[in-house]
């Protein structure tokens, strides 16, 4: 019978072997541990890694979006200021525009005011050239007060661009180092420039992202305010060129039509009293002719009132006994006072008629002094205003 060998270790010296096998398989568990602590860490790393890129990703996003609506407002923005500097221009000309006319209208009433002191009185014509400078005048006042609201309207416009791409380009940046960070692995970052420490890399997010597109939302605010303002005033303004240059015209063409209607008038006047005056002159040589005829025929009875005199001196010559008081001698004085009576009248017609004369040279006179000052009228209206007017062209602005 075999006999079975004892469990108990023979007592000689040597290693704890059930210590070491304790230690090893501690090993082997640790490395167990170690091994799962390691895939656990990797998978985590990785999933926060890629969790980093999506949201990197998503800020990239984020950055182009509001990038693209910042680009297109600043691209409104400018089309704004392009179309404001095209409508200050088109102000600008019109305030050209409306130096001549202006100058023109000042010297129509200077030389209007050259009018004989007769003429010189404030009808239509004046009225309508008072008006067309006051129109002008207004005109230019408005839109020099146009140009400078233009101008100022520029500069805002010009100053919410600055603000627009400031803002642009820093979220350029911005969009530039979270694409950077996205590409960014463990094989590339070694050659990036690494933080100090992470305090300062905390202490620089003092925005957060309501208040980063709150900032962002801020400025397109101001850019559609710039926007709305810009369209508002070129709208103004249009409506302002289109009225003011409507106003002028329609007064140009009522003080044109004023000028007509006074030369029409002037000219009939003067018509009228050269029509009178060639009636005068015949008249006057008619009364002239017949206060020589009076005075011819004042010269015949006063030859004849001498002759029946000297007969009736001779017959008082006669013998006393041969003063017969006969039919010769009473048709001699009756004679003597027909004819006296016959020259008195004749005489009283001779002043009449020379009355009559004075008054035709002085209505010849008048009517010549008039005719001459509405010939120097008419010149200044129809020659010298019609010329000047001519300069005066109002287009639309």
């Amino acid at each position: 019978m075999t006999s079975v060998p004892s469990r108990r270790a023979p007592q000689v010296a040597g290693p704890n072997l059930v210590n070491i096998e304790v230690m090893r398989n501690r090993s082997e568990l640790f490395r167990a541990v170690c091994s799962k602590l390691i895939s656990g860490t990797e998978k985590q790393c990785k999933g926060m890694q890629n969790g980093d890129n999506m949201r990197l990703g998503q800020r990239v996003k984020d950055i182009q979006f509001m990038k693209a609506e910042l680009e297109q407002r600043l691209g409104d923005i400018l089309v704004e200021i392009e179309e404001l500097v095209a409508l200050q221009n088109r102000v600008t000309k019109g305030l050209e525009a409306c130096k001549e006319p202006l100058r023109v209208t000042n010297l129509c009433l200077e030389e209007r005011m050259k009018h004989c002191p007769s003429d010189r009185r404030q009808d239509e014509v004046d009225r309508q050239l008072l008006d067309e400078k006051e129109i002008f005048e207004g005109v230019v006042c408005i839109l020099q007060r146009v140009v400078e609201q233009i101008t100022e309207q520029i500069r805002m416009n010009r100053r919410v661009t600055h603000i627009l791409e400031q803002d642009l380009k820093e979220k350029s940046e911005a969009q530039c180092i979270d694409n950077s960070c996205s590409l960014m692995t463990t094989h590339t970052m070694n050659n990036l420039p690494r933080p100090p420490n992470n305090k300062t890399v905390l202490q620089s997010f003092a925005v957060t992202p309501m208040e980063w597109e709150k900032m962002s939302d801020v400025n397109l605010a101001k850019a559609d305010k710039q926007k709305d303002g810009s369209a508002s005033l070129r709208a103004l303004v249009d409506s302002i060129l289109e009225q003011t240059s409507g106003d002028m015209q329609k007064q140009v063409q009522a003080t044109t039509e004023a000028f007509q209607l006074n030369i029409q008038e002037i000219r009939s006047a003067k018509s009228q009293m050269e029509d009178e005056l060639a009636k005068i002159l015949p008249e006057l040589n008619s009364q002239q002719r017949i206060r020589d005829d009076l005075l011819g025929s004042i010269t015949e009875n006063q030859d004849a009132l001498n002759l029946a005199r000297s007969r009736l001196a001779l017959r008082h010559q006669r013998p006393a006994k041969e003063q017969c008081h006969d039919q010769a001698q009473s048709h001699l004085l009756s004679e003597v006072q027909q004819l006296a009576a016959h020259i008195r009248i004749l005489r009283e017609a001779v002043v009449r008629s020379e009355e009559k004369q004075r008054l035709l040279v002085r209505s010849q006179r008048e009517l010549q002094e008039n005719i001459r000052m509405k010939a120097h009228s008419l010149y200044i209206d129809e020659v010298v205003c019609s010329q000047l007017r001519e300069l005066v062209v109002i287009h639309g602005f």
